[in-house]
């Protein structure tokens, strides 16, 4: 649980960035990443120290002897005009040498950079997060993705972070399984991810593993779970389970993090453009047969050049439309009955180019497309307007019928401010496409409802839910004509009786 204290601790350790004069919040999210690394990688060493001590088998270490001063433990004891060259000349070069480990975390440190130039910001910082609960597994994760909503409030482009309440819906809607192998070829901050995992942690809780904690300060109860049904997978799920991509380093930084404090210790997070020619050599060894899941929010505005996507996606979908090359990626990397809940925009569902069609008939004709749902324009503001629907398909069989959910509201108001509110379509989307029944769902006036595979065909593969909706309109009750005339020649006394006052008025 985050507290209010600890979220004021969060507050505070950013507005000490801010006026040290990193403003950037991508920056500063990635030197805070950075610094909990540096204490993370001396926790874990404390940690195996204790081990070693106990069964007396030696470890692999991150710190050789005479590295022991490279150590948080160590090093934030010092004061500031020690500290700041100590770290930025001997800590931060350190973080290469731990790329040996293998971790994917450890891979995206040999670039790592400290960006802090004031000695007092640094020590500020380094107290800081030495408060912060990185050791509790519930709370972690928890403080780092309170750390990564500043990103929207901060004002960064609204494609580095997708509405939590939105993935959430998609991953209830696939419903993975701990043995699943779960990808996003666009992963940003591992959102999607992140989600599997505690959808996950919460399916697979026992009752009894379920602790539920107080706020001291507000009395709000939290339930923590667990996830004690896990433990014959948990080898799985901490190296091979969970694989993203993306080609921005500091997003997959961030990501890999994300992911550790998450509880996946070894999360399989790579740079790589996963349009491109070499994608297939990517392809982690837990997906030779490709994946089970993929959850996506790729990214909607620009195109590439032909030569530098690859031939297969090419042979597919001939298009240069980022949108429609990743969800024809998305298809290539399924493994036959794999599942896949992707975001596209409202243009990929009724575009009337010969790319457009060609996907949508791909989807229909080839695949067992099963679920479009319509989100409200008011998403993803107030940084971007843009209509968007989520496609929820399996990869191969066949399209009998397809299941569309209008949702008008999600819980919170669809303008820039994005404030709570009580109206929220998504739990009643999700439960009736739990309860979804073709012979039953045929109400085209209701928010759900079920369309055959043939009249979609009929319909030139048009997949705009505004094509098959019906809407209803009420009948205006209006007055009859004599009824008007009557009011008209009422008025028109009044005003002559006005009139005849105002005459008299002035002489």
């Amino acid at each position: 649980m985050v507290t209010g204290e600890l979220k004021r601790g969060m507050d505070a350790l950013w507005t000490e960035f801010w006026q040290g004069g990193i403003t950037n919040p991508l920056t500063v999210i990635e030197q805070v990443t950075f610094l909990m690394y540096a204490r993370l990688l001396d926790i874990n060493e404390t940690r195996d120290e204790n081990r070693a001590k106990r069964t007396a088998k030696p470890f692999q270490r991150r710190f050789k002897d005479e590295e022991q001063h490279l150590r948080w433990s160590r090093f934030r004891h010092l004061g500031a005009d020690q500290m700041l060259p100590l770290v930025r000349d001997q800590v931060f070069p350190h973080f290469k040498t731990t790329a040996a480990s293998g971790s994917a975390f450890a891979e995206f440190m040999k670039d790592a950079q400290l960006m802090i130039q004031k000695p007092g910001l640094l020590v500020k910082a380094v107290n800081m997060i030495h408060e912060l609960p990185l050791t509790e597994g519930d709370t972690k994760g928890d403080l780092y993705e309170y750390l990564l909503s500043k990103l929207t409030t901060a004002g960064i482009n609204g494609q580095f972070r997708t509405p939590r309440h939105i993935i959430r819906l998609m991953v209830d809607m696939l419903e993975p399984k701990p043995t699943d192998v779960v990808g996003d070829p666009a992963c940003g901050t591992g959102g999607f991810l992140v989600s599997v995992m505690q959808y996950l942690l919460e399916t697979y809780t026992s009752p009894e593993g379920v602790i539920v904690e107080t706020d001291a300060e507000t009395g709000a109860e939290e339930k923590i779970y667990t996830g004690d049904l896990l433990e014959e997978y948990r080898d799985h799920i901490r190296s091979e389970m969970f694989h993203g991509f993306d080609f921005d380093a500091t997003m997959l930084r961030i990501a890999a993090m994300n992911l550790m404090l998450h509880g996946v210790d070894d999360p399989d997070i790579h740079y790589q453009d996963t349009l491109s020619a070499s994608f297939t050599d990517r392809f982690p060894k837990a997906a030779t047969e490709g994946f089970d899941v993929i959850l996506a929010n790729p990214p909607f505005k620009g195109s590439l050049d032909f030569e530098d996507v690859h031939a297969s996606l090419l042979r597919r979908v001939k298009t240069k439309k980022t949108e429609l090359l990743f969800v024809t990626l998305i298809l290539r990397m399924l493994k036959t009955g794999g599942r896949s809940a992707t975001i596209v925009p409202d243009g990929v569902l009724f575009g009337s180019s010969g790319a457009h069609q060609a996907l949508r008939k791909l989807l229909v004709d080839n695949n067992q497309l099963e679920a479009v749902i319509s989100l409200p324009s008011g998403v993803f503001k107030p940084y971007a307007g843009v209509s968007t629907g989520i496609l929820v398909f399996t990869k191969g069989g066949r399209t009998d019928n397809v299941f569309f959910y209008d949702v008008q509201a999600d819980g919170y108001s669809l303008d820039d401010k994005r404030e709570k509110v009580a109206t929220n379509d998504l739990p009643d989307c999700l439960a009736r496409w739990r309860a979804c029944d073709p012979t039953a769902d045929t109400d085209r006036t209701s928010k759900a409802f079920v369309v055959s595979a043939a009249e979609i065909k009929e319909s030139g593969y048009d997949l705009s839910l505004s094509r098959y909706k019906e809407r209803v309109y009420e009948d205006q009750n209006y007055d009859p004509p004599h009824a008007i005339l009557a009011r008209m020649k009422a008025l028109n006394n009044e005003i002559a009786d006005d009139l005849s006052e105002l005459e008299e008025l002035l002489g």
